[in-house]
């Protein structure tokens, strides 16, 4: 995640609360648990921001008038490299379901109606190829993974194809599990075999190594 815009009804939270969310959407998204490397989770928090905003105006298009902070309304916009965005949807909507759903209970009110109503709408939008502009330079998502990944690559660099303790590989470029089976993409390197989650962490890595992607 790069940016995470969330749009309330002026009023609806404190300041407090408003802290509150964008510190759980943060750790939550990004929750440290054996799917990533805890140096790729730091890396990816070091360019993530949450924007709260409380918009003068705010119409509801439903009829009859409604008012949007009578329950409050959420409109959550997180934008992704756009070669991410398709499997990172279902996700995100779901986690920052969670997050509201839990910052309506710490409020006192009752936070089944944002699964059960459209009073939290979510949008995960993708930014183009070469869109991203981090230390000066406009990046690809190929430079963005290297950027992400270069601590935990310097770290592990060297050492033979890890496995998880279910025998599944683990990506040498992010540091995620991955299943061995038919559909895994994979590369052999000087006789180890390497599993990767994603086709840009198996380019970077045959870029690194000098390998051809064919393989």
């Amino acid at each position: 995640m790069l940016l995470i815009d969330v749009f309330v009804p002026r009023g609806a939270l404190s300041e407090e609360e408003r802290q509150a969310l964008g510190r759980r959407l943060i750790d939550t998204l990004m929750v440290e648990d054996d799917s990533h490397a805890i140096e790729i989770l730091d890396a990816q928090r070091t360019i993530t921001q949450v924007l709260l905003h409380e918009p003068t105006t705010w119409v509801l298009g439903q009829r009859p008038a409604q008012d949007p902070a009578d329950p409050p309304r959420y409109l959550v916009r997180v934008t992704v490299p756009a070669s991410w965005r398709k499997e990172m949807c279902e996700h995100i909507v779901d986690i920052v379901t969670d997050v509201l759903t839990e910052t309506e209970r710490s409020a006192g009110r009752e936070p089944g109606r944002l699964r059960r109503e459209p009073h939290a709408v979510i949008l995960v939008e993708g930014i183009s190829e070469g869109g991203i502009g981090i230390q000066g330079r406009a990046m690809s998502s190929l430079d963005l993974t290297e950027l992400l990944s270069r601590p935990y690559r310097d770290q592990t660099s060297g050492g033979p194809g890890p496995r998880t303790a279910q025998g599944g590989l683990i990506d040498p470029i992010c540091g995620m599990g991955v299943d061995l089976d038919d559909s895994t993409l994979t590369l052999f390197h000087e006789g180890v075999l390497y599993g990767f989650c994603h086709g840009l962490c198996r380019r970077a890595f045959a870029d690194e190594h000098g390998l051809s992607l064919s393989r």
